[in-house]
């Protein structure tokens, strides 16, 4: 029985720099019919997938730098974005024994589940700082396109979740 080894670069950098590269062509300043790109969170589909395939000390540091990416890419206040993907993180991790070779339904609601605690540790920051609380459609508007992307997460697992079986 072969065992397919699955590095650091295929199942943490590339995506990364997927997701960085998605987040800068979705930005684009592009309109159709009056309606503009959606702007979807994409590391929140890496701070929910990788816990569940294969849990490193390197994906929390890649998603710290993710999150100061989006918080610089965006213009926000610097450290927002780190600590809503680090808490996805930890509570998908915390999560893991029960998560494991659950059905995608199950997988998906978890994962609506971590996003709603992410966008609440957003909204709640960026209430603080500006001293009043951000839009709530503006929020719905980021939330939705961001659930849509759970099948690349589902994939992501599906795809991962045996890659290396020295990990079980």
């Amino acid at each position: 029985m072969a065992v397919r080894v699955v590095g650091s670069f295929e199942l943490v950098f590339r995506p990364a720099l997927i997701a960085i590269a998605l987040t800068i062509v979705l930005a684009t300043p592009v309109e159709l019919f009056g309606l503009t790109l959606p702007e979807p969170v994409l590391p929140l589909v890496l701070a929910f997938a990788w816990p569940l395939i294969r849990p490193s000390m390197l994906a929390p540091g890649v998603l710290f730098a993710l999150g100061l990416f989006l918080d610089i890419f965006w213009g926000g206040t610097l450290g927002t974005w780190p600590l809503a993907l680090i808490a996805v993180y930890a509570v998908v991790l915390g999560s893991r024994n029960l998560l494991a070779g659950q059905e995608t339904q199950v997988l998906f609601v978890w994962y609506a589940i971590c996003c709603a605690i992410a966008f609440f540790l957003v909204y709640l920051v960026v209430s603080l700082d500006a001293g009043q609380a951000p839009s709530l459609i503006a929020l719905l508007l980021q939330i939705v396109p961001t659930l849509l992307f759970f099948p690349a997460a589902d994939w992501m697992v599906q795809r991962f979740d045996d890659g290396d079986v020295r990990f079980r």
